[in-house]
């Protein structure tokens, strides 16, 4: 490769080889990530052959996270963030410290200052934005509650890292020996500020400054983002719509870098949030999906390319203890801390998996301290094996977790069967099960409704009326909670889940409509129908003729795209209008809507 391209030669280099390697990973049944990462040791100084720019990857893979938070933000509401406080924070902040603890006392073991060793331990502490979120988007958790509450206390922990990235050099001052060479603390404050506030004036200045961005978001961004995207969308210009997307999560990022020293990834976070609130919030999060794909494959791909592989064979009972720390220490510290917040089984299983792995925030504090001169090369080593194992085991976690919560929900709910003849007035604490408490359905020759979004509750809504037995499958609280409200029954779930389609009885039903606009998803969800149930009538949407044929194939009975059916309408308009002397003039066109037609839902 060019070495005068250094950009475009990470770029492709990265790209390339993750997506070979990330290939092959899925061929092996393994999630594509470990070969993102393995793609990044390639390339990375500390293998023969090609060596990408070290400078350019990171800088690349966090406009990756930065897009990444600007979609989760653009699902993620004001009030979802403010009914979550009350686990989220402080449920953050213990994790926070017993995390930092451990990472602590193993630093302290190997000999290293007081300063490295709590460096050390921040760095374990804090979850990576990127395998979180993207966990929570592949099993769609994101707007559930447990999604909310492991979403909210991401926040709280970048918040906090925001605090400790400003409060480092203050751990040189106690850090001691042979790597506290850095200047003292009054003299990096005056670096920082200007002014000699102290340490105790450090931390009103920071969390005033996060404060004041927060709040110009809230009161001004909610105003204006909404507005200059909406005036966009009138120009009918999808090059600009989909540039303004961009410009606004970066900038707003950036600026509130700059400007109010808060993390890009919380900035993007916040600019999200404020367009969620705008009709045009779906249409910008698909605009934004490719680019934050693409780039957030250059972040594991930039992470393996810090990794220094002989750390495994020089330090291997470290490197052991430091992925204990994070997968298990963290991991059990959060599943104990949601059950003393009377939260569900499921939604502790899954924060504690979703947090037991460190990642984008570990490396700056790790890079940081390194630099600083607090700690030891050592430790930045152990860091980054301790994050890479991570997130190669945090697939393996989630599993873990799925299997171990039928289990565990089985002993809460055998427990309460004998309680009620003691009369123990506390067990009402179980009440917040209910989103879990799932019990498969007693319908038989029934519909059944996958997604009820904007095309769906219209399905629903007309199943209703003529009186057909269905229930609806969705993953969205808020739906699931209105349809209950309604008298509906519903499954919150993923229908790609066999264990999910069996709660809807889908071996004793006589339709599945797959109502999703996602193609891909919706082709899984109709093989695992026509599996489980071969004569099943299946009817799903799509979007274009290529998704037609793909959900053909996976064996859907009858396809419905929704261009044809706004063709459909308008030509019949036009027919009335024009005394029927409009015709199709496709016949092999005509013949396919009326076939279609006839084997609808609705003419059945």
């Amino acid at each position: 490769m060019p070495h005068d391209t250094p950009l475009i030669s990470t770029i492709v280099g990265g790209l390339v080889l993750a997506f070979i390697l990330g290939a092959l990973a899925n061929r092996l049944r393994m999630p594509p990530l470990v070969g993102y990462l393995v793609a990044g040791v390639l390339v990375g100084p500390h293998t023969p052959g090609y060596v990408a720019d070290q400078s350019l990857a990171p800088e690349l893979a966090e406009i990756g996270v930065i897009l990444l938070m600007f979609g989760v933000g653009l699902h993620f509401s004001v009030k979802d963030l403010l009914s979550v406080r009350g686990i989220a924070v402080p449920g953050a902040i213990v994790q926070i410290g017993f995390a930092t603890l451990l990472g602590w006392g193993l630093g302290a073991l190997m000999g290293w200052p007081t300063g490295g060793s709590l460096v050390f331990g921040l760095a374990l502490s804090v979850a990576s934005t990127v395998v979180l979120l993207k966990a929570l988007q592949e099993r769609r958790l994101v707007e559930t509650e447990r999604g909310r509450i492991a979403v909210g206390w991401l926040i709280v922990e970048d918040l906090a890292m925001v605090l400790a990235l400003v409060l480092i050099p203050a751990a040189a001052s106690i850090g001691g020996g042979e790597h506290a060479t850095v200047e003292p603390v009054s003299a990096a404050v005056n670096r920082l500020f200007g002014l000699d506030l102290g340490i105790g004036g450090v931390i009103v200045m920071t969390l005033i400054k996060v404060g004041l961005f927060m709040g110009l978001m809230l009161v001004f961004g909610r105003r204006i983002i909404p507005w200059m995207m909406y005036r966009i969308a009138q120009t009918g210009s999808r090059e600009l719509f989909r540039l303004g997307v961009l410009a606004i999560a970066l900038g707003v990022a950036f600026g509130a870098s700059k400007l109010f020293g808060v993390s890009l990834a919380l900035g993007a976070f916040f600019a999200g949030m404020v367009l969620s609130e705008s009709e045009l919030s779906h249409r910008a999060a698909q605009e934004s999906l490719p680019l934050r794909d693409a780039f957030a494959v250059l972040f594991f791909v930039s992470v393996g390319m810090l990794f220094y592989p002989n750390i495994l064979i020089e330090k291997p009972l470290p490197v052991l203890a430091t992925v204990f720390i994070i997968v298990i220490g963290k991991s059990i510290a959060a599943f104990l801390i949601v059950l003393l917040f009377h939260k569900p089984v499921s939604t502790a299983l899954t924060i504690s998996a979703s947090l037991g792995q460190i990642g984008e925030f570990s490396f700056i504090l790790a890079t940081l301290g390194v630099s600083l001169g607090l700690l030891p090369e050592e430790g930045r080593d152990l860091i980054l094996a301790g994050a890479i194992i991570s997130i190669i085991l945090n697939p393996l976690l989630f599993y873990v977790c799925d299997r171990l919560r039928p289990v565990l929900d089985r002993t809460k709910r055998d427990e309460p069967a004998v309680e009620p003849v003691a009369e123990k007035a506390p067990e009402p604490v179980e009440e917040p099960a209910e989103e879990d408490d799932v019990q498969p359905t007693a319908l038989r020759g029934h519909a059944i409704l996958v997604g009820y979004g904007r095309v769906g509750s219209i399905v629903g809504q007309n199943l209703k009326s003529s009186r057909t037995p269905f229930l609806v499958i969705e993953d969205s609280d808020k739906r699931i909670g209105e349809l209950r409200d309604q008298g509906t029954e519903a499954i919150s779930g993923n229908a790609v889940s066999r264990e999910v389609l069996s709660l809807a009885n889908i071996a004793g039903a006589r339709s599945l409509v797959v109502a999703i606009p996602n193609a891909f998803e919706a082709c899984l969800v109709v093989e695992q129908g026509r599996t489980i149930n071969p004569s099943i009538l299946i009817v799903a949407r799509a979007h274009s003729d290529a998704e037609v044929a793909a959900l053909r194939e996976y064996g859907a009975d009858t396809v419905i795209m929704g261009e044809r059916e706004i063709a459909r309408c308008m030509v019949d308009r036009l027919a009335q209008v024009h005394h029927d002397s409009v015709r199709y003039e496709d016949e092999d066109e005509a013949a396919t809507i009326a076939t279609e037609e006839a084997s609808s839902p609705d003419k059945r």
